[in-house]
Order: structure tokens, then sequence, then C-alpha cells
């Protein structure tokens, strides 16, 4: 299994015995801990920078509270396939299909509530079911058949990019039944009395940061009790107070505006869900292994097969989440729809410290990487950048990522 592993504390400047230091030393010591552990932080420090440059080339536009909803929603479909992708790579694999799934469900959604007036939450189960199956086909073919999974998802994404066509004879169908479009459009309601606030989002707000605080806490005092080591108290310290002051600052502007939107919740918990097993069960560890060495995890015990099937299950059931999300913002199933968004998510995944070579990626880090270039997307629409330039950058910054990945390895002689 491959973990990033943080280092001990330097020799130069010893802090005290429970970490901390003063003056220089606390200096020295956080540079240390974020050159050692910059694949971790590496990423969240250059969203922070791209956020202020945005912010400062756009004259305050950005950050405001309308554009902040905005980019949520915008992007809320490639930080769910990012979730699976990471998954799917740190097992060793890639899926190309992921694009398409997403087009089919939105039409298998349409036809079966527009044309044939079903229930939309029957209508929601059946189509996770649906991309529950496709996942399931190519995670057989995949992990028991042994086909390469690049062959096996090209050829998914062929295939069900003529089923769209073929499901809606090549024209866009809808709208949607409203409570489907809440799904990518719909805010929570307001409760409690008038404080020109969306009372529920701060409420909302408060037990994020009180989870946030409680797991960081928890982590480290694991870590130190079965004498793994730990990041230096100061820069511990430093990390909660940036976790906490994001959370605080996204909360405002939300709760500014109309409140949290509905699949800002669902990312939650899927974020908080995904990150949990990949990080505490026996899954997450075995699709670690098997990405990390795969020979090894077969003489641990570790059914390969199986974990790979899973895998490509599970992002079927994603795609067709976020098929969901995309057809319910649209209000309406496209031929087109879903077009590039399985490079999106594989790029996202990437910039977000994933490894090419598999066995190494966070949940968190692919959330990262997507708000990365969601940011980016977003900044360059509103200084009117042209597509052509926005394709440029966006390029350069997933070979960046992939670059620094391979000189980190290098450096550290893995």
């Amino acid at each position: 299994m491959s973990t990033d592993v943080t280092d001990k504390t330097p020799a130069a400047a010893p802090p005290g015995k429970d970490g901390s230091a003063t003056g220089e030393g606390l200096l020295r010591l956080v540079l240390g801990g974020l050159r050692r552990n910059m694949r971790q932080y590496g990423m969240l420090i250059a969203l922070g920078l791209i956020v202020v440059l945005f912010q400062i080339w756009t004259g305050g536009d950005l950050l405001l509270p309308r554009n902040v909803s905005n980019l949520v929603l915008q992007n809320s479909y490639i930080l769910i396939l990012a979730i699976g992708m990471m998954l799917v790579i740190i097992a060793g694999h890639i899926d190309l299909s992921v694009g398409s799934i997403t087009a089919f469900v939105g039409a298998f959604a349409a036809v079966l509530t527009v044309q044939h007036g079903v229930a939309w939450p029957v209508a929601l189960v059946l189509c996770l079911l649906v991309g529950a199956a496709a996942g399931a086909v190519q995670g057989f073919l995949i992990a028991y058949f042994g086909i390469p999974s690049f062959i096996v998802t090209l050829a998914g994404m062929l295939l069900f990019r003529g089923l769209t066509e073929i499901l809606l004879k090549g024209q866009t169908l809808g709208p949607f039944p409203n409570g489907l479009q809440k799904i990518g459009n719909g805010f929570l309601p307001e409760v409690g009395p008038n404080t020109n606030y969306h009372n529920l989002t701060l409420l909302l707000g408060i037990v994020l940061v009180a989870a946030v605080v409680w797991q960081e806490v928890r982590d480290r005092r694991r870590q130190r009790e079965f004498s793994l080591d730990v990041v230096p108290k100061n820069l511990f310290l430093l990390k909660l107070v940036a976790l906490v002051a994001a959370i605080v600052a996204l909360t405002m502007l939300l709760a500014s505006y109309d409140g949290a939107p509905i699949i800002l919740i669902i990312l939650g918990v899927l974020v908080g869900g995904y990150g949990y097993v990949m990080r505490n069960s026996v899954f997450g560890r075995h699709i670690y292994a098997i990405g990390g060495n795969l020979p090894a995890a077969k003489l641990s015990g570790v059914k390969d097969r199986r974990i790979t099937f899973q895998v490509f299950l599970n992002m079927g059931v994603l795609a067709a989440l976020a098929g969901l999300v995309v057809a319910a913002r649209l209000n309406a199933a496209s031929p087109k729809a879903g077009d590039g968004f399985e490079l999106e998510a594989i790029a996202s995944s990437f910039i977000g410290g994933a490894s090419m070579s598999g066995g190494v990626g966070t949940v968190l880090g692919a959330i990262i990487g997507g708000l990365v270039l969601g940011v980016l997307n977003n900044g360059m629409n509103l200084l009117s950048v042209g597509t052509d330039w926005q394709q440029v950058i966006k390029g350069l910054a997933l070979l960046a990522a992939v670059g620094f990945d391979v000189w980190n390895k290098r450096k550290s002689g893995s």
C-alpha cells in the first residue's frame, strides 16, 4: 500500500517535546515540513494562489457570492467523476467511458421521466442501477478476462455515445420534473429568523468546522499511538487554521447568497464517505495495495480481481450520478452531453496528486484537482479568455502536475 508518510522533526532546529518552536526555528520547521510534504500540500497551496490571482485579475468578481455558487454548480459533476476516477487510477487503471456513460444515463432519465412519465425518484434509482451495470460489465472484462482497461473503456466510450444518439434520436429531450431539477440547481431551504444570512448554511458550516477539527486531531493522535511520524505541531496548527478559515469563508459567501446548493451537500457526503473508506477500510487499503505493488498484494492474499471489479462498478455508479446532475442542471438530455468529461476527471486526479503508476492519491486530492481546473475555467471566462487559450493553459497545468510527480519520485529515489 502506497501512502504519503510525513517526515521526522528536523534536527537542525529541535523543537520541544510537543513539536513546538519559536522564531527562526518555527520558520525552518514550517518550511521544512512543507518541503517534505509537498505532494500533500503542493496543489492546495497552488489552488490558493490561483484563487488569489484571479480574484485580483477579475477585480474581485471571482469570489462574489453569486459566482462562488455558480462555481460549485458548474463543476459538481466533474468533482463527482473525479472521486471515482481517483480510485480507478490508484488501482492502476484508467476509465475513458465515464463521459459517455454520463450522457447515456441522462438520456435514459429523460426517456423515463419525459416520455414515459416515470416518477423521478424511481427514475433516479433505475439510472443508478444502469450505471452500476455498465461499470460492472466493464469491470468484469478487465478483472476476469484480463483485457486492458484502456481498451475496454475506449470501447465503452464509443458504445455508450452511440447508444445515447440512438436513445435520443439525435435530439435534445426535456424538461425534467422539478424534483429532479433541484439536484442540479436547487438550494437548501431557509429556516429560522431573518438574519440576512442563510441560517441552515451557517449551521452546516459550524458542524463542518467541528467535524474537520475533530477528524484532524483524531488522525494525528492515532498516528502517534502507532509510533508513526507526524507533521510538526506548528505546521499541523497552521494546517488547521487554513482549513477552518477556508470553510468559514466559503460558508459566509454561500450564506450571503441563496445558501448551500443541494449538490454541495451530496458532494460533501461523497467526499466524507469515500475519504473514510480509503483511509480506514480494508477495501481502501486493498485498492492502494494492488495499485502500488500488484504481485506483493497477491502474495498477501488480496483478491485483486474482485477489487478491480468493484472499483469499476463504483465508477459506473458515480458516472450515473454525474449524468443525472448534468441533465438536471441543463434541464434536458443532449446527445453531446458529457463530451470531454473523462479527460477533465482524469486531469483532476493527476493534478490532485495521483500517480501514473498507481498506488498514490487521495479523495481530497481529486477534489482539489477538480477545483483547480474549475477555478481556471471560471476565472478565464470572467477575463474573456478564448477557449483556444483555455485549452492551452489547462494542458500546461496537467503537464506541470505530472512532471512534478515524476520529479518528486526521482528526487526521493522511489
